[in-house]
């Protein structure tokens, strides 16, 4: 079975089924070698990072499972200024970062003259870095703009590709359909482009999970994020159970084999359920990681779910320490902009 989901580059409904149910622990060992070796036949053992700048937690939307969202009146504001995103780019610059990662709530006060500006400045001092954003659900213009600008990635996690499943993790006013259809415009500008999904989210389905893989066989991104889903106290999924490091390793390994290309991030939620869960990540075919550039008195701001890691850490001890980790396990962080190998 996993050599027909490597030679075939697909997945049925009932492959996916076996593999997510199954208490095989060989099976499940031999999925995660077959990924990690297809990942290091293309990627080699480089492990790219990317500076994870969070510099707004304001958000316009109120998706039931974030922390950031418009409805947690408990959530403790902020917003950065171009001179201290700068100044984040410029710590990661010496550090050896060579893509930096815009990531905000959908906060309006960020207007597309603002975020072309900061685009403009980033790739003006840093002419050798890719600048990434993570924004949300804009207009065909404002996605053209901002890569006008600059913008060499754009990040949108589209959650569920399934409406039913959708409608349970957003409020009404939100669309599936605008969310993919932003997600095929990207693609159309040139960006390159990241989808994704919580692992464990309420109400997912193996027929969920399904419609996911397909959709990412479909839109054909660059980058897949996916994580476990992790409950936040002052959210209506406060009392869910998370998602579990098992599935999303499985489910990372199996994104690896149907889409062997792609970037795939060790994402930090999984850092927070396991305390090598991003050293598994990379075990299971990952070859991304995205260490915190933010000032250190804004992290433990932005909180999409709680008892999240690396809150307190500085960007050196952060890189350092996740330099050490991937050695750990055969690999090397690289300076590099770490783009899409077609």
């Amino acid at each position: 079975m996993l050599e027909s989901i490597q030679n075939t580059q697909s997945i049925s409904r009932e492959e996916l089924d076996a593999i997510l149910q199954t208490q095989d622990s060989f099976l499940i060992q031999e999925l995660h070698k077959k990924a990690q070796q297809t990942a290091t036949q293309i990627y080699g053992n480089k492990i790219y990072i990317r500076g994870l700048i969070e510099f707004t937690n304001y958000c316009k939307n109120n998706c039931y499972y974030c922390g950031i969202r418009n409805g947690n009146t408990k959530a403790d504001r902020y917003r950065l200024t171009t001179e201290q995103i700068l100044s984040c780019c410029k710590t990661g610059w010496n550090l050896g970062f060579r893509t930096f990662v815009l990531q905000g709530g959908e906060d309006p006060y960020y207007t597309d003259v603002k975020i072309c500006q900061i685009v403009q400045e980033i790739k003006s001092k840093y002419p050798d870095c890719a600048v990434t954003l993570s924004i949300g659900e804009k207009s065909e213009e404002s996605y053209q703009a901002y890569f006008n600008a600059g913008a060499d990635r754009y990040l949108l996690r589209h959650e569920t590709a399934d409406e039913e499943h959708y409608r349970k993790l957003h409020p009404q006013q939100m669309s599936l359909n605008n969310r993919k259809n932003c997600l095929k415009v990207l693609k159309k500008i040139g960006y390159q482009t990241g989808c994704g999904f919580m692992v464990g989210s309420p109400g997912q389905t193996v027929d969920t999970l399904y419609q996911d893989l397909l959709f990412i066989k479909e839109l054909k991104p660059e980058m897949v994020g996916i994580g476990p889903f992790i409950p936040h106290k002052d959210t209506p999924f406060a009392d869910q159970p998370a998602g579990t490091l098992d599935l999303t390793l499985r489910l990372l390994s199996i994104i690896r084999l149907i889409h062997p290309h792609v970037l795939l991030p060790a994402t930090t939620a999984l850092g927070t359920i396991d305390p090598k869960g991003r050293e598994k990540g990379i075990l299971a075919g990952g070859n991304v990681v995205m260490p915190n550039l933010s000032p250190v008195n804004v992290r433990d701001k932005y909180k999409l779910y709680d008892n999240k890691i690396c809150t307190g850490d500085e960007a050196a001890e952060c890189k350092a320490c996740m330099a050490a980790r991937m050695k750990s396990i055969g690999y090397e962080v690289v300076t590099d902009r770490g783009d899409y190998k077609v």
